[in-house]
């Protein structure tokens, strides 16, 4: 039986209309226009909960809000999405693009919210860190390579006894700066309403192969500008009575999408470095 000519038009336009719908691609980072970048954010509703400097040079502000903590609150280590990073290169401001980063933590929504809270304090100069971006279902599933970990493949860096001994622990943990927990410092502390999970932001110093300073200027030769500066600080999440973190091949990896296989190579013991500091940190 042979479709009408109509018909067929109009099963081809609903078929291109979805493939349309379904190749909506996403950046991890925005560019930014706007100074005065704290007083404009916590206008637009954000409340800074850290800032540091990672390298000679760079600035960068974590801020949250109502809405990203209590959509982080609906999904399984959600935590991790509590947060949106705000980059100050030199003259350049970037930040974390929300929806690329709730798919890649597989949260319940993209955060429109955010979005236009974000574009609204900051402005928004276009989509940056990929060629070509991924869309949802890529990020949603990512993983850089066969045998490569995915968003879930979490790594355990201590168990306690309960909640509020492995929140207690942790921000002991980035606090102080004895013996091997010097490596790392405290940025920022984000608790998840109606949840037993708290995420922290980790800086990592030091002379590990995972310090910020070395990742960010051995990864800035490969990417050029804008920088990815957005890209730190690391999580610890408390969630129950686990303190968790993404595996670094995952974290650094959906931070620079584009990046060949060589230039990883050439922060091979990143991973291994962040690890073992969060590690000290935690326990």
């Amino acid at each position: 039986m042979r479709l009408s000519n109509a018909l067929f038009l109009v099963l081809f336009l609903g078929a291109a209309w979805v493939q349309a719908e379904e190749e909506v691609r996403y950046k991890p980072y925005v560019l930014a226009t706007a100074a005065e970048v704290k007083t404009k954010l916590q206008d637009e509703g954000f409340k800074v909960v850290g800032e540091y400097e990672p390298y000679t040079g760079a600035k960068v502000i974590v801020v949250t809000n109502e809405e990203l903590k209590t959509i982080a609150a609906q999904s399984t280590n959600g935590g991790f999405g509590a947060v949106m990073r705000v980059a100050i290169t030199g003259d350049q401001v970037s930040y974390t693009n929300p929806p690329y980063w709730a798919n890649a933590y597989r949260m319940e929504t993209e955060l429109d919210g955010v979005v236009s809270a974000l574009k609204n304090a900051l402005g928004n100069n276009g989509e940056f860190g990929s060629e070509y971006g991924m869309t949802q279902n890529e990020l949603r599933q990512y993983y850089y390579a066969p045998f490569m970990p995915y968003f879930d493949e979490t790594v355990e860096l201590a168990t306690y006894s309960n909640y509020d001994k492995c929140v207690e622990t942790v921000e002991a943990g980035l606090i102080s700066e004895e013996g091997d927990k010097a490596q790392t410092q405290f940025v920022y502390r984000v608790d998840i309403p109606k949840k037993d999970e708290t995420v922290f932001g980790m800086a990592v110093f030091g002379k590990s192969e995972g310090a910020d300073t070395n990742v960010m200027i051995t990864l800035n030769k490969s990417t050029g500008k804008p920088e990815h500066t957005a890209y730190m600080p690391y999580e610890i999440l408390c969630s129950d009575t686990k303190a968790l973190m993404l595996h670094g091949k995952f974290r650094i990896a959906i931070s620079f999408p584009d990046l060949k296989m060589w230039p990883f190579m050439m922060i091979r013991g990143a991973p291994d470095g962040i690890k073992e500091a969060a590690k000290a940190a935690a326990q």
